[in-house]
């Protein structure tokens, strides 16, 4: 009967990991999987969420299934941290916003709607993007493109290159932007950069479908929804999906959004009600615990100040292990420039060491990242630091 199948070879991350755990050396560090390790190399539980889980335990009740779209106040929380609190796009009525299953789902619910009204419409992703852009949006049979993004020459961008290429696009076409903390090469537009590629898309009669997932680990909650805001006041039509997988750190409960702003308060009901046919047919609703946490935290002022506080204490912990990176390469490769490392942002580091140099790394000091030199910053600390700037510069030299 299954005979046809065809072999699965793995995700190339998850299969890193799996190879990380079967390696006996105790020195191995795991930088390849996009999660934040503490000073420790633990993964943390963040403060503000145990307040909340308490508050959930503490009122044990029955688990009914939840809405199609969520938890109103799961919804809200992601309104007011994408588009602001008091933003008049939300008093208007103009963003249809769905819970979803992690920012993945957001994808996946949002790739559905696309491939079913606007089925002419191709994807572009930026070249390089998370691997999962091109599967999920595939997936939905939604063709997918790849727009100049990354020089590997330089540790820059293509920014004049993207630029005439987005103006090369057809109508309705959708560009997949990341707003901030890009990966995997954590280098980020400035808001120069996006007002220029938004007004192409406004030009243009492009669709932008914004994906934030690391949203306080570049600058800060405001600064680095900057894109979003500033295609909202633009008047652009624009999907937005987010996770709170990092900056709660509630990876495996799957909590995230999919909102979508709309010209008009009647087509933001008429997408609301899609969105909502389209999660019905896939998954039915989705999961309820993390759903209460997000609802509970963005919507009690002392916890969502305790929360951003944590948020940023992340961040800055993060930014320090860039700066003491480095400083040590710069220390043991004095003729070459390590500035990239500290001009990119959020979780991740684009290295650019070669697919060979990553391989030695991997079976000669058993330090795991990507193959396209993919590096999460988050998983080093004080304890390990040293050991991998110096991995690094030695494979480097070679």
């Amino acid at each position: 009967m299954f005979e046809r199948i065809d072999y699965y070879a793995g995700d190339p991350i998850l299969g890193l990991v799996e190879k990380f755990l079967a390696d006996e050396n105790p020195n191995k560090i795991n930088l390849g999987i996009g999660i934040y390790y503490d000073e420790n190399g633990v993964m943390p539980v963040l403060d503000c969420v145990k307040t909340a889980e308490k508050r959930i335990a503490d009122s044990i009740s029955a688990r009914p299934y939840l809405p199609m779209a969520g938890l109103p106040g799961h919804r809200k929380g992601c309104q007011d941290l994408l588009f602001g609190k008091d933003a008049q796009v939300l008093k208007d009525g103009l963003v249809a916003t769905i819970a979803t299953i992690g920012g993945s789902g957001a994808l996946k619910i949002g790739a559905e709607f696309i491939n079913e009204w606007f089925p002419q419409s191709k994807c572009y992703v930026s070249d390089p993007t998370w691997g999962n852009h091109i599967a999920i949006f595939e997936g939905s049979d939604v063709e997918v493109g790849k727009y100049p993004y990354y020089d590997t020459a330089t540790g820059g961008l293509r920014f004049d290159e993207m630029i005439a290429f987005f103006a090369t696009l057809n109508k309705d076409d959708v560009i997949l932007l990341h707003p901030c903390c890009h990966n995997p090469t954590g280098l980020d537009l400035t808001h120069a950069q996006w007002d220029t590629v938004l007004n192409v898309i406004q030009e243009h009669e492009l669709i932008p479908f914004m994906d934030i997932a690391y949203q306080g680990f570049g600058e800060d909650m405001d600064s680095d929804a900057y894109a979003i805001r500033k295609a909202v006041d633009m008047g652009l039509p624009l999907f937005v999906s987010n996770s709170f997988s990092k900056n709660l750190s509630l990876y495996g409960e799957r909590v995230g959004g999919l909102s979508v702003v709309c010209p008009t308060t009647d087509e933001a009901e008429r997408v609301f009600g899609q969105l909502n046919s389209m999660v019905r047919r896939i998954y039915s609703s989705p999961p309820s615990h993390g759903g209460h946490v997000v609802d509970i935290v963005m919507n009690d002022a002392a916890l969502h100040e305790q929360w951003i506080g944590e948020v940023y204490a992340m961040r800055d912990r993060i930014k320090a292990m860039r700066l003491k990176l480095k400083s040590v390469l710069e220390a043991k490769i004095p003729n070459r420039n390590f500035d990239y490392i500290t001009r990119q942002n959020g979780m991740f580091s684009f290295t650019g060491l070669t697919p060979e140099q990553v391989e030695r790394l991997k079976s000669e000091y058993s330090i795991y990242m990507i193959s396209n030199s993919r590096m999460c910053v988050a998983g080093l600390n004080t304890n390990n630091i040293d050991y991998v700037a110096n991995a690094m510069a030695d494979v480097l030299k070679d």
